[in-house]
């Protein structure tokens, strides 16, 4: 089938107009200034991380609203943003280290386990926690380049006792087949506005919570529900109509943060006052090229660590890189960054516990 001349026009124009269009969006990279962009954040007020944050039936962060992007600016993500990256950079992977469940089955202790992308199992005592679970071979989209260090099923024969976090609705950190396979019995936290979604997932025990919100876990244990900087959305839920979070596990043997999908902001330094003696910090460390367009809803490398001093964390451990291709760098290339950042500015290696896939980290506080 052919499109006729009429109908070739209008195609041929949009894609001749394309360049100039995004020639002149206000948001291309010359345009961008860190200097300007960590100036705007300075002059946010910490009180507004706790006043109301739905309205006209959105969630927004009353602190710093994101800023619209237009139809130009995402094609000019997609398609006009021009980043180098060396071979070894393209190329880039963390290793996978096989025997995943043999090896736990040998683990004394609490222990840290990166299965891949945001998705750790953590035991603490009897009790596992699973962080946004994925387990497919695609987030909608994008596909896995590296394979996740246990299976559904191991995860499942694994812990009884099964607590699930989840940060957002994106399909990175939000998985249906993944959250549908796992223990029925399985309790799960969400967001806002999300507990309908995940009942229809084969889940029975589904809380919601709201920034700064508590939930008592038993054994001495509490979820702390807290602000980030984000948004969400999804096939069948609108923009913005389910909130965006990061968690505080508090336990008597450690205390975790798990940053979710967060841009810097001035929440890190209120949670770490607020919540001092944190022990392990899971910073997001993905999509962060072009800065122009990323910077509001993803850290670079140099955020993430300004962030977690501010947590006053003992130990950094970087997530969401090396599993999917979701930003112009390549999927790996924050664990390259992060390395050459701690080199470059003499940073104590032993605070940055990069983790290869299947990697079992020995929780020690």
């Amino acid at each position: 089938m052919t499109l006729s001349k009429k109908a070739r026009c209008p195609a041929v124009l949009f894609l001749v107009l394309l360049p100039v269009l995004f020639s002149c969006s206000s948001r291309d990279k010359e345009s961008f200034s860190e200097a300007v962009w960590a100036e705007q954040v300075e002059k946010t007020r910490l009180q507004d991380l706790y006043v109301p944050h739905h309205e006209n039936g959105r969630f927004f962060a009353p602190w710093m609203k994101m800023p619209d992007k237009s139809f130009v600016d995402v094609l000019g993500w997609k398609f006009f943003s021009k980043e180098a990256y060396s071979k070894e950079e393209k190329s880039f992977l963390p290793s996978v280290i096989p025997g995943t469940a043999e090896r736990i089955a040998k683990t004394q202790g609490d222990f840290i386990l990166w299965i891949g992308h945001n998705t750790f199992l953590i035991r603490l005592g009897d009790a596992y926690f699973l962080t946004d679970p994925i387990f497919s071979k695609r987030a909608l989209l994008p596909a896995r380049l590296t394979p996740p260090a246990l299976s559904l099923e191991e995860v499942g024969s694994l812990a009884k006792d099964l607590t699930i976090i989840i940060s957002h609705n994106h399909y990175d950190h939000l998985d249906r087949d993944s959250i549908k396979a796992l223990p029925e019995h399985a309790a799960v936290f969400v967001p806002k506005g999300l507990k309908p979604l995940v009942l229809g997932m084969n889940k029975t025990n589904v809380v919601e919570m709201d920034w700064w919100e508590e939930a008592d876990l038993g054994n001495g244990s509490k979820l702390v529900c807290l602000p980030a900087q984000h948004w969400s959305m999804r096939i069948g839920q609108g923009r913005n109509k389910t909130l965006w979070a990061s968690y505080l596990l508090v336990t008597p043997g450690a205390t975790l943060y798990f940053g979710g999908d967060s841009g810097y902001f001035q929440g890190f330094r209120e949670i770490g006052r607020k919540f001092p003696g944190i022990d392990y910090a899971f910073m997001a460390t993905t999509a962060y090229h072009p800065r122009w367009f990323m910077n509001y809803q993803h850290m670079n490398i140099e955020e993430a660590i300004k962030g977690f001093d501010e947590l006053g964390a003992k130990f950094f451990i970087p997530t969401q890189w090396g599993t999917f291709h979701l930003g112009k760098e390549p999927a790996g290339f924050p664990g390259l960054d992060l390395r050459r950042h701690i080199k470059a500015k003499g940073l104590d290696p032993d605070r940055f516990k990069i983790l290869d896939i299947g990697e079992i980290l020995e929780i020690r506080c």
